[in-house]
């Protein structure tokens, strides 16, 4: 049975009328003795006609007719008393009449929503007055979800009703069945006016959901980047790790999602720790694995370690051998590309050079070439600082070897390894105008 429709044949004469407001029709039936407890398919009584319907007259007529306390809180199939039409509606005059006749203010449905959620949820300033006036309870569960009023109003800010629930006593670390509370809501939907009023009346800015996620962090996942910086200013922690495994922070989330303005602002706070430090994860591979190059260019000019340290959450070596294992036809050629010119791609394992040798071969892009011509991050630095040097100093090995640098860098200072790797005899010594063998 379809209980969302009403059938003209199971409807009482008595809820015909109410549902049509027709006083005149009613007066009669009940004159009649016409029952007024008759329900409809979906469990309606002429009580949820008249309530539904806005029908004044006619509800005050049904509960003269029956005015137990019974009749007047008697629910649906789907457990909605009068109440809860009423409230839905927004039919003030209706909610006044049945909350005067004993109507119970903090009823629930099958699905746990008070008359207040639902007046909440409507925008109903003068109903969510006389619920309240009534006793209807600010803190208490209102949905099946654990949301309660200031969720719903945080979620639709309205600020006019998330003032007047602070005002009459609403928990402003209420917690729904996630461990999630109303600044939390806000942070996620991007709610700025309903975050600023919840920060302002003290609420907890580095709460954490049940799964150890922070405003700060979901904010930072879902882009709202002026919510962010109020919660930065209002002294939200940007290393309070939102997971339980303890490497995860609001600067992956930014990262992995591609929202460069916010990862901008949270560069320069979070510690540096995660890039790479031994079971922390770098951002940077958030970067490579939501294939977003421009927040990977953004990390590795501000620092972070193209080689980072080994993932053990992913179980990747390096950012690069994510970037290719995750899945070679999926990555772009950007982030591929971007991510070898910072990084030593001759460390590459097995597994994954025969990835990239399977999309070099199936592509009309020049990676092969590419590779050929980039060299390692480390020979790029040599390069940089060979071209410091002055050109009498390049003239001898001598000069270099007293650079206050440990031995093994003057050796790849002056190519040792590619000379051993070519089988080419080290280079000789100038000395005095006269050459002679290198030691």
């Amino acid at each position: 049975m379809d209980f969302s429709e009403a059938y003209s044949d199971t409807c009482s004469t008595v809820g015909l009328a109410a549902r049509e407001g027709n006083v005149q029709v009613l007066r009669k039936l009940l004159k009649k003795g016409r029952s007024v407890d008759v329900a409809d398919n979906r469990g309606w009584m002429p009580i949820h006609e008249a309530a539904y319907h806005n029908s004044i007259e006619c509800l005050r007529m049904l509960i003269n007719a029956d005015s137990s306390e019974d009749y007047i809180r008697r629910k649906t199939f789907e457990g909605f008393s009068a109440l809860h039409f009423a409230a839905h509606r927004g039919h003030g005059k209706i909610v006044q009449i049945l909350l005067e006749a004993g109507a119970d203010p903090n009823a629930t449905t099958l699905e746990e929503t008070t008359p207040l959620f639902l007046a909440v949820e409507n925008g109903r300033m003068d109903v969510l007055r006389l619920l309240l006036r009534y006793g209807a309870n600010v803190n208490g569960s209102h949905s099946m979800c654990g949301w309660n009023a200031l969720h719903q109003a945080t979620f639709q800010e309205n600020t006019e009703i998330i003032k007047l629930l602070l005002k009459r006593g609403a928990s402003k670390e209420c917690q729904d069945d996630f461990g999630i509370t109303p600044l939390f809501v806000a942070a996620q939907y991007g709610k700025l006016e309903s975050l600023s009023i919840l920060i302002s009346s003290g609420a907890n800015v580095n709460c954490q959901a049940l799964d150890k996620a922070t405003p700060l962090f979901i904010a930072a996942q879902e882009g709202h980047t002026e919510c962010v910086e109020l919660l930065l200013s209002s002294g939200a922690d940007p290393n309070l790790y939102c997971n339980e495994d303890s490497w995860q922070l609001p600067i992956h989330a930014a990262a992995q999602m591609g929202h460069t303005e916010i990862l901008a602002l949270l560069i320069p706070l979070t510690n540096r720790v995660c890039d790479t430090g031994p079971d922390k994860v770098s951002p940077v591979y958030s970067a490579v694995f939501g294939g977003h190059e421009d927040c990977l260019e953004m990390l590795l000019q501000h620092g972070y370690s193209p080689d980072a340290q080994m993932c053990l959450v992913f179980g990747f070596s390096s950012p690069l051998c994510m970037a290719f294992q995750k899945e070679i036809d999926s990555v772009s050629d950007d982030t591929l590309i971007f991510t070898l010119e910072f990084t030593n791609w001759r460390r590459l394992p097995p597994a994954v050079e025969k990835k990239l040798s399977a999309r070099v071969s199936n592509s009309s892009w020049a990676l092969q070439q590419h590779i050929a011509a980039v060299p390692s991050l480390t020979h790029l630095c040599r390069l940089e600082i060979r071209s410091i040097l002055k050109p009498e100093h390049l003239r001898s090995d001598n000069f270099i070897c007293q650079l206050p640098l440990p031995r093994s860098l003057h050796n790849y200072l002056l190519y040792s390894e590619v000379l051993r790797m070519n089988e080419v005899p080290e280079l000789a010594v100038i000395q005095d105008g006269e050459i002679s063998e290198a030691t």
